[in-house]
Formats: structure tokens, sequence, C-alpha cells
């Protein structure tokens, strides 16, 4: 299987989203080794990815998803999707509605804490509403001690839905789901 590619490109005031590629992946195989990272992306399995798992993941999301590599001037800084929604949960509580979701991260050490993934995920929604028609966009499981990101969809207009409760043991306490409707965005 092979990523499934786009030619949408959208552009920020810092940021611009290009489609996700095949030559990605030592871009994806870097970001997905960098353990300070994956403790804030991976819940309780912060280990990481080697190549072959790294394309399994990206090109089994490409089939619902329209990927993005992040960029600031020519600097891939991350990367992040707007995929169709694909937990049971959400989609339960939401019948006959177009729910998406946003999954995101920046990579790049140099480039976090400056409000880019806030910029990226505005792009995103705004795509959502506007290209796809969706209804509801997400974000899903933020893990409690992930506040970068939860702020990040909050400063992009997204309100708490959900507080889960993890299990005892479990690196998180308990994760948040976010939303924003099209008639709000």
């Amino acid at each position: 299987m092979r990523l499934r590619t786009h030619d949408v490109t959208l552009i920020g005031e810092r940021v611009t989203l290009r489609p996700l590629t095949e030559g990605d992946w030592d871009l994806l195989l870097a970001w997905n080794g960098d353990r300070e990272l994956l403790y804030f992306l991976e819940g309780d399995d912060d280990v990481a990815y080697d190549l072959a798992q790294v394309q399994q993941i990206y090109r089994g999301v490409s089939m619902h998803a329209f990927c993005f590599v992040a960029s600031v001037g020519r600097i891939p800084i991350g990367e992040c999707w707007m995929q169709e929604m694909n937990l049971a949960r959400i989609s339960r509580g939401y019948p006959r509605m177009d729910c998406r979701r946003i999954d995101l991260m920046i990579g790049e050490r140099g480039h976090r804490r400056r409000d880019l993934g806030t910029e990226m995920i505005r792009l995103l929604t705004s795509f959502a509403f506007e290209r796809t028609r969706a209804d509801t966009v997400f974000g899903c499981d933020i893990a409690d001690f992930n506040i970068a990101s939860l702020r990040a969809f909050q400063k992009a207009g997204f309100a708490a839905t959900a507080k889960i409760e993890q299990p005892p043991g479990r690196k998180a306490r308990f994760c948040w789901d976010l939303m924003i409707e099209r008639n709000r965005g």
C-alpha cells in the first residue's frame, strides 16, 4: 500500500501545509523517533517507531485523511491530518453528522510553543468546513499532561465535550475530546 495523495496546499500567515508524500519518510521517521515528543503523543507507549511502522501508520491514515507536512518558510516543522471520524464513541454521539478529527505534531523542537499548532488547527478546521463541508471537527484523546495541545485547540475555538477518565496506572489520569461546529467556526 502507498500513501493516498491529494493536491491541496493550505497557506496561513506563518505556516504552509503541503501534501505528505512518499518522499517524506526521513522526516516522519525522525519525528516519530523523538522520545520527548512521543511522550506527549503516544499515551503509555512512547517507544520510537521504525520505518516499516511509520509507513504503516501514515499509509493507513491517508486512506481516510488529508495528510500534510507543515512548513515555516522552506523548513518542514511537523505533520498533521484531517480525517473522517474513526472513534465510535463520537460517531454514536453525533449521528447523521459529518464529523472529522484533526491530529498534529510539531516535530522540530525549535518550533514548539510558538502558536504554530494553533495556526495548523485553524487551517485544517477551515479546510474541513469550507471544502469538505464537515459539520463538526474534533481534537480527540488529548491527555491531561499535554497542556500545549489542549491550549492550541482552545485558542483555535474548540471547546471540551468530554473528559474521559483513564484506568489507574496509566500515564494520563484523563483525556479530553474537544470540538468546534461549522456554524461557530
